[in-house]
């Protein structure tokens, strides 16, 4: 017994005390200091404590590297079991070797057997150079696995440190990614590495730092102020989630619905069509109070997609956000639309999508960039999911943007909209550039006549009543009972069965 606990002793063991007052100055963790915040008092269970490389080479021989720099097992968040992988730059700078993915290859396939969510905490120096392509080929397996698993149970992502070469591609193959501001790198190939090959001088901020993930390239969810937000981030995020595809979201459905009408909706609808509506605020008043919870804050701001409850069921909302281009549709909105689209679908949570939305976008840029093949992402994703859909048009909805935000012949099971809604193939303005071009060029006074014709063209071809009488809406409702019908249409909808036809898999536009 005493040789065991000396054992358990030397590998729990906290290294250079120098470092380690080090990083909690800097508002970071050791690797098991992350474990032991993460999970339940005395719930984690280690799995291969004692694993290390036994390899002779390069001096290793001589090197102690407790848990292989990785400490991996299952424990319980909140009394529901989830898998950890928590990276130890302390021990080796965290390299990955052999033994290191053996380790976080045995967690995921744990994770999956069980049905479990999974989170990594990635904190290391990159390839183990000494193991040459051991290391490389522990990548590999590690890469497969994150795929395997993709769909089958969630994947979360924490970038707590260092994470460089062909490490960053095991969180890019995660469901969601949370990094923290200070002291973590996410990038392929870093400042000195870019100065070399293009004489191009960046900083480590400008590849890889958080606040560019999160807002300019899109591959960071979520933005954590230190090591402890970012758990707290996790914790809440699995709050949302089901442990795995064949299990439903925690929905906790209130015993009644509150039927009572919302006055702050009908405020929110401006007198002028050309004023935006803040969807935030339609969001708060529509679902649970507190309960919206932003993925992708900063990045695509022109659309919100997130989770949240309405009367206690957990849900998926897809909202654009007039406040910013317009709430147009470009490539970084479809993709980031699409991506979360994927996967509530993947993991049972019904979507609510929230529309007033003028269009795609236009410009030189974005079809040179791809947006036709971008948008249809959208296409793919809405057209392809079977859980519960339910549309609600607050005001515009042109052309193929509303398609891209599940109309019903795209495939919502219910469609709303309010009477502020608007729905054609072009918004009045375009409209009148076309077809009227030649009367207001010879009418007396071409604005009045232009707000004449735009009065009329809303009314005979973009009124929600046009859209209801040809069966494209499942009813008109006041902006006040948005939050009573939302949530009876979800109650309704919420065992829904919906099969496709039998194929390997689609074919997604990527």
């Amino acid at each position: 017994m005493e040789a065991l606990e000396a054992r358990r002793a030397e590998q729990k063991r906290l290294g250079n005390q120098d470092k380690v007052i080090e990083r909690h100055r800097d508002g970071r963790m050791t690797a098991r200091e992350r474990v032991d915040v993460f999970f339940d008092v005395d719930t984690f269970q280690e799995m291969g404590a004692f694993a290390h490389h036994h390899a002779k080479d390069f001096g290793m021989d001589r090197k102690r590297m407790p848990g292989d720099g990785v400490i991996t097992g299952v424990g319980q968040v909140d009394g529901q079991a989830v898998a950890m992988c928590s990276q130890d730059f302390m021990v080796n700078g965290g390299t990955l070797g052999q033994v290191h993915a053996d380790k976080i290859v045995d967690a995921i396939i744990y994770a999956g057997k069980t049905g479990i969510p999974v989170v990594t905490i990635n904190d290391s120096g990159g390839a183990r150079i000494q193991e040459g392509v051991d290391a490389l080929t522990g990548y590999s397996r590690v890469f497969r696995q994150n795929v395997l698993m993709s769909g089958v149970v969630p994947q979360i992502a924490v970038i707590a440190g260092p994470c460089a070469g062909g490490a960053a591609y095991s969180p890019a193959l995660m469901d969601f990614v949370v990094m923290t501001k200070r002291h973590a790198q996410l990038f392929i190939t870093g400042p000195e590495v870019i100065r070399a090959v293009t004489g191009q001088q960046c900083s480590a901020e400008e590849v890889g730092g958080a606040l560019m993930h999160a807002s300019v390239s899109g591959n960071v969810h979520f933005v954590a102020e230190d090591d402890a937000d970012a758990l707290r981030i996790v914790k809440k995020l699995l709050s949302y989630l089901p442990p795995n595809n064949l299990r439903d979201p925690p929905h906790a459905p209130s015993k009644s619905i509150d039927l009572t009408p919302d006055a702050r909706l009908d405020a929110l609808v401006p007198s002028d069509p050309k004023t935006p509506l803040d969807m935030r605020a339609a969001i708060d008043a529509i679902f649970d109070v507190d309960s919206f919870f932003e993925v992708h804050a900063l990045f695509a701001k022109n659309i919100l997609v997130g989770f949240a409850r309405l009367d206690g069921i957990v849900v998926g909302v897809v909202a654009n956000q007039p406040l910013f281009k317009a709430g147009t549709l470009d490539i970084d909105a479809a993709d980031k639309a699409a991506r979360f689209i994927q996967f509530c679908d993947a993991f049972n949570i019904p979507l609510i999508s929230l529309m007033d939305v003028p269009g795609f976008l236009p410009g030189l840029s974005q079809e040179r960039g791809g947006i036709i093949r971008h948008g249809s992402k959208m296409l793919f994703a809405w057209a392809s999911a079977t859980v519960p859909k339910i549309s609600l048009i607050l005001r515009k909805a042109y052309g193929g943007a509303y398609i891209a935000m599940d109309s019903k012949a795209m495939g919502a099971d219910l469609v709303f909209a309010w009477p502020s809604a608007e729905i054609a193939v072009l918004g009045a303005e375009g409209a009148i550039n076309i077809l009227f071009r030649n009367e207001l060029k010879q009418a007396a006074d071409p604005k009045a006549r232009a707000a004449e014709i735009a009065v009329d063209y809303r009314q005979k071809f973009a009124s929600p009543w046009q859209a209801a009488e040809s069966n494209q809406l499942t009813d008109v409702i006041e902006p006040s009972r948005s939050r009573a019908v939302l949530s009876l249409a979800l109650r309704n909808t919420l065992n829904k069965r919906e099969a496709r036809p039998a194929k390997k898999h689609g074919n997604i536009a990527l």
